[in-house]
C-alpha cells in the first residue's frame, strides 16, 4: 500500500523563511527610509544657516566653523580658484594655495565625489591625516567668479549611497556657490 507525504512542515517552514526575509528587508528600508530623511534635514539646516550669512566672511565661517556640527562631519575645508590666485579655508582660517591644486581637484569631479580614503585630500590641510571619508563637491561659477571645491570630511570610514547622497549634496554645493556670488559681484 502507499505512504502518505506530508509537505505541511515543509512548506511551513518555507513560508517563516520567506516571512522572515520580508521582515528583515522591511528594516532594511525602514533603516534608510530614516537615514535619508535625516540627511536631508541636516542639508536644509546647512541651507538655511548659509542663506542667513550677513557678508563673504561670514558665509565662510558658517560653512566652515557650523557646518560641521549641523551636518556631522569632522572637517569643511573650501577652496577657490580664479586666475593665479587660490585660497583655501577652514576651521583654521584662511590660506593662500597654489591654484593648480584646486584646478587639478576640479579635474576629477563631475559634480561630486564620493569615496573612502587613507588620508583626506590636502584641502583638509593638517585634518587630512584624519579623514577616512570624504565628499569633494565642486562649486563651478560663470567668471568673474571663482570656481572651486567643497570637501567634507570623517574620522569614521564610509559606505555611500552615491545615487541618493550625490543629489543632496550637488544641492548644498550649489546653494553655497549662489551665496558666495550674491557677496563676491558688486
Amino acid at each position: 500500500m502507499g505512504r502518505v507525504i506530508s509537505f505541511e512542515d515543509r512548506a511551513l517552514a518555507t513560508l517563516r523563511a520567506r516571512v522572515a526575509a520580508a521582515e528583515e528587508a522591511n528594516q532594511d528600508l525602514i533603516a534608510f527610509a530614516r537615514g535619508h530623511s535625516g540627511a536631508v534635514a541636516s542639508i536644509h539646516e546647512a541651507v538655511l544657516a548659509a542663506i542667513e550669512a550677513e557678508g563673504l566672511d561670514h558665509l565662510i565661517h558658517i560653512v566652515t566653523q557650523e557646518w560641521p556640527q549641523i551636518l556631522g562631519l569632522d572637517a569643511v575645508a573650501v577652496a577657490l580658484w580664479a586666475g593665479d590666485t587660490g585660497v583655501r579655508a577652514d576651521a583654521s582660517g584662511l590660506q593662500f594655495v597654489n591654484p593648480r591644486l584646486i584646478e587639478r581637484s576640479l579635474g576629477d569631479l563631475d559634480g561630486v565625489l564620493l569615496r573612502g580614503v587613507e588620508r583626506g585630500h590636502p584641502l583638509f590641510g593638517p585634518a587630512c591625516e584624519l579623514i577616512r571619508a570624504e565628499a569633494l563637491i565642486c562649486l563651478a561659477s560663470e567668471p568673474p567668479l571663482p570656481n572651486g571645491v567643497l570637501a567634507l570630511g570623517q574620522r569614521g570610514a564610509q559606505h555611500f549611497d552615491t545615487r541618493h547622497g550625490s543629489e543632496l549634496l550637488i544641492f548644498l554645493g550649489r546653494v553655497l556657490t549662489r551665496c558666495m556670488g550674491r557677496w563676491l559681484i558688486p
